[in-house]
């Protein structure tokens, strides 16, 4: 299926799951979902298949932990990630679409590699210019969390303590929806978003990487 856009069907669908987010909603339209959200989604992934390949993530939450999260996920995700380790992420929602790259959450290994070299005077000093430009360009900064205060070993006044006390690094750019998400144009404006990052993301596989660590042993 060739990459067309997101329908305005797929953020209606999103409304209506956010007002309604039951199983009688979801069973009663589920070959909706398949059809105005999946299948784009599917159609994008294989669009910007030199990112890939790409794990579409599941449409359900995950309650066995969190007995109050609804039942039902009310975005539909996408990840895929490069030999060197950055991921290439987007997701379509009630707002619109969204994308970003980078490392989200990092493991325990790759944490101490990736502080290590925000500390080095030339290392810290690149990557830190590196955000710099892409916060001037308007491209949002984040992480999966970041610490109240300073890591173990590091001083509070140091001068990327902002970037040592991430758990992470990413950027992105949340669309919204504005009328080109609905066309084919939508694909080459998430790529433009990834080769923005190129930079960042050259740093991070140079001077962090894969982690080592098995699954479990990760993001504790």
């Amino acid at each position: 299926m060739a990459f067309m856009g997101i329908p305005t069907a797929a953020i209606d669908f999103y409304e209506r799951l956010e007002a309604d987010n039951s199983k009688a909603f979801w069973e009663a339209n589920k070959e909706s979902f398949k059809l105005l959200v999946k299948a784009p989604a599917l159609a994008l992934c294989e669009e910007l298949a030199e990112y890939g390949p790409f794990h579409m993530f599941r449409p359900h939450n995950d309650l066995r932990f969190s007995k109050n999260k609804p039942p039902y996920k009310t975005h539909q995700g996408a990840y895929g990630e490069s030999e060197g380790g950055a991921g290439h992420y987007f997701h379509i929602s009630s707002t619109g679409l969204m994308c970003g790259t980078g490392y989200y959450g990092m493991a325990k290994d790759q944490l101490e590699r990736f502080r290590a070299a925000v500390d080095a005077k030339n290392t810290g000093a690149e990557i830190a210019a590196i955000v710099a430009d892409l916060v001037k360009r308007n491209y949002e900064i984040g992480a999966i969390g970041e610490l109240k205060s300073a890591p173990r070993g590091y001083p509070k006044d140091h001068p990327r303590i902002q970037l040592i006390r991430r758990k992470g690094l990413m950027m992105s750019k949340d669309f919204r929806a504005p009328k080109w998400i609905h066309t084919k144009q939508a694909a080459s404006k998430v790529r433009a978003v990834w080769n923005a990052a190129d930079d960042m993301n050259a740093w991070l596989d140079a001077h962090v990487g894969p982690s080592n660590l098995e699954p479990e042993g990760m993001f504790g």
